[in-house]
This record gives C-alpha cells, structure tokens and sequence, in this order.
C-alpha cells in the first residue's frame, strides 16, 4: 500500500530532519510509529498523507509515484486516506454531526444511507450529547473524539493518527485504540503516531521507531 525507499526531506538549505527512510506499510496492517518529542512523527505522517513531497527518494501509495502526481492526482488519493491531526481542525460553521459526515458527504453519499451509523458512532465515542453542538463549546478531549469518528466513518484504506489519544483519560484512550483495532480487523492499514507505550503495550503491532532522523522496524 505504501513504499518509502531511501525518502529524505529538509526543508530549504537546512539539514535533512528525515533521512534514508525505508519501509513498507502492508494492506490490512497494523503499526505504531513512535519515538522521542521532536523525532518527526507528524512530518512523516504529513508524507503519508501526501501534503509533503519528500526532497529525495521514492514514495508510491496504492502503486502510484507520488512525485509524479499532480495536485487533482493527489487530491484523490486523500479521499482513501484518514487522517486525526492533532489540531483536530474541525470547522468552526459546523457542527459535530456535520463535521463528522464531511467525508461521506465529499464522496457524494445520501444522509439517509449514513444518518444511523453516524449517530451510532458518536455515541459510541461518548459524543452524543454534543451531535448538533459546534466545536466552539467542545473540550480538547471532545474535540479530538469528534476528529477520530470524522477519520473512521468513511472506511478509508489508510488511516493515520497523530497522537489521537493524547487529550482523554486511559479508560478512553482504550476505547478508542478498540475503535482502530476493529478498522484493522475490518481491512484498514492503520498507522497510529504515538509515545504513549503504555497504550502501544496494550497491542501486539508492528512498531516504526523515529531516532534521529531515522526509521528503526520493529515486527
């Protein structure tokens, strides 16, 4: 599904902050990608997700070059991709309903075909409450369960989240790891950006570990 073979990435004339990247992330995969604060998690992430080029080196995600892509190209690669940015962004006109069907919405599907599934869903994540609210009177923790269902709802291929349990309390960040272990199971390549090992030890996965600009795999 994804192919990074030799990638580096510096940004202008600086020093590379990634460098000789080489790894592979399988169909129907499981990994956390981890490391110290600073190591780089989010910027490879944001390769992953293909707002980044990288300076050098070979990407492919589902069999195409990423290098050679144009920008529409691009575009629709995302729409197989989930993504939780650790900055949430929700938008501010919507509501948390409104918010979470964006994607389904983006590929064309009816309301009646999802409205069910979507409640369901923010129930589950402990948002039902908070459907109809805007992100204005959410808290970081709500925030971030709103982000997490926007990025699962859709069923994409790839889901990558960037610390997508760092606001909420362990009970919960244990929901939520059940949440992406039954996308795994259900045939999503999931990468979970995380230096929570306790959370990691709660899972027997595959481990990218980002040292010094490197990736170290761990099976």
């Amino acid at each position: 599904m994804v192919r990074f073979e030799n990638v580096g990435l510096r940004y202008g004339l600086g020093t590379e902050i990634l460098r000789d990247l080489s790894f592979r992330i399988e169909p129907h995969s499981f990994q956390f990608l981890t490391g110290p604060s600073g190591a780089g998690k989010t910027t490879l992430l944001r390769l992953l997700y293909l707002s980044l080029k990288p300076t050098r080196g070979l990407i492919t995600v589902f069999g195409h070059d990423v290098a050679t892509l144009s920008a529409d190209a691009l575009a629709t690669l995302r729409r197989r991709i989930g993504i939780v940015f650790q900055d949430f962004r929700l938008l501010e006109h919507m509501s948390t309903y409104e918010n979470v069907t964006l994607p389904l919405r983006v590929l064309g599907k009816n309301e009646a075909t999802y409205r069910q599934e979507v409640m369901e869903l923010l129930h589950w994540v402990g948002l039902g409450e908070r459907m109809w609210s805007p992100p204005a009177v959410l808290s970081g923790g709500e925030k971030q369960r709103a982000a997490i269902a926007r990025a699962v709802i859709a069923r994409p291929q790839l889901l990558l989240a960037d610390e997508p349990t760092g606001n909420v309390d362990p009970m919960l960040a244990r929901r939520l790891l059940r949440l992406f272990i039954e996308l795994y199971k259900s045939g999503t390549a999931v990468v979970i950006a995380t230096h929570d090992i306790g959370l990691m030890d709660l899972f027997d996965a595959r481990r990218l570990v980002l040292h010094e600009g490197r990736v170290h795999v761990y099976e």
